[in-house]
């Protein structure tokens, strides 16, 4: 008896040939939101999350946290989706690399990319809003502060706050201050300055990933009539302003821990467990070898992925954070 056509579609074959094209279409789109990038969004709101339950004596609620990193990582991919496709339109990413989305690569169109970050944005902003109707309507307003960042990061207009040097602001807001903020919000119900300061070391470290970047493309961008704060800079200060922003949060930690102990009493200082984010040091320095050597790399691609490495640092670092905050809690126990 012959078989339906239908039956054709439960084949081994036809599995095999279905999962083979699911998986190089979300292959592409994975690539596309350039997951590299998306730790820097994320920590922040893990740190801030653990920060709400050892700090802000809140009972820790699993499932607003993953809602609240679905939303984040959501939103994250709409913005750099968007920001693809205007910096392929204004010749910015004509050649691909380890670190390009998916526009440059040739992976999806435009269209699609402007389709997806539309989605992604609606998506992204009704996970928030239904989390500000579950935890408190204040967050709404963190919410719409990092939705109105994330949209006009890269826009076809003049008011893009990435092509008129406002991109390390942004980025230091929405996956930093912003992130932290939010996770606090979401746990305890309350807004707190803790995680606002707290969060500002890997804050700077996402600046300085963003800063590799934009150091990388100098040439590009001056040609292309775009400002960024690196293109100001030039390539020497550029180097010094890297340092001080791979380096600088160790600093920072440093005076979290000090000075509110020494100076503010009252305010929380940072745990002496903090002191752990120094692990992170050979890292940085090797960081800061690949910067010094740039014009003449040990390895051709050491430069150019120099903010993928950046942010292996980022998520490195704010590990080490949420870490730091663990031990201090299981110190805080034991006592």
């Amino acid at each position: 008896m012959a078989r339906h056509p239908i039956f054709s579609l439960f084949s081994a074959n036809s599995f095999s040939e279905i999962f083979s094209r699911f998986f190089t279409w979300l292959h592409k789109w994975w690539i596309s939101i350039r997951p590299f990038s998306l730790p820097a969004s994320t920590m922040p709101v893990v740190f801030g999350t653990v920060l709400a339950v050892v700090y802000g004596e809140a009972t820790f609620q699993p499932l607003l946290f993953v809602m609240a990193i679905a939303a984040m990582v959501i939103l994250h991919g709409a913005s750099n989706l968007l920001s693809d496709i205007h910096d392929y339109r204004r010749g910015l990413d004509t050649v691909a690399t380890p670190v390009s989305g998916g526009v440059v690569r040739g992976l999806i169109t435009v269209g699609q990319s402007r389709r997806a970050a539309i989605l992604l944005f609606v998506a992204g902003s009704l996970m928030g809003v239904f989390l500000a109707w579950l935890t408190g309507w204040m967050l709404m307003l963190v919410g719409l502060v990092g939705l109105m960042v994330g949209v006009f990061y890269t826009t076809g207009s003049r008011i893009s706050l990435k092509y008129n040097a406002l991109g390390d602001l942004a980025v230091f807001m929405n996956f930093g201050v912003l992130g932290a903020l939010g996770a606090w919000f979401v746990q305890t119900g309350s807004l707190s300055w803790i995680p606002v300061l707290w969060s500002v070391p890997m804050a700077t470290l996402v600046i300085a990933i963003l800063h590799a970047n934009n150091w990388r493309d100098i040439h590009s961008d001056t040609r292309g009539n775009i400002i960024t704060v690196a293109s100001l800079l030039g390539d020497k200060k550029s180097l010094r302003y890297y340092g001080v922003l791979i380096y600088g949060p160790f600093l920072m930690v440093l005076g979290l821990i000090l000075v509110p102990w020494l100076l503010v009493p009252g305010f929380p200082a940072m745990p002496f467990t903090f002191l752990i984010t120094l692990l992170a040091l050979p890292l940085t320095v090797r960081l800061w070898k690949i910067a010094t050597k740039r014009k003449d790399p040990v390895h051709p691609m050491d430069f150019v992925t120099l903010d993928g490495s950046t942010a292996r640092l980022n998520l490195v670092f704010g590990g080490l954070c949420t870490a730091a905050l663990l031990f201090h809690l299981a110190i805080e126990n034991l006592l």
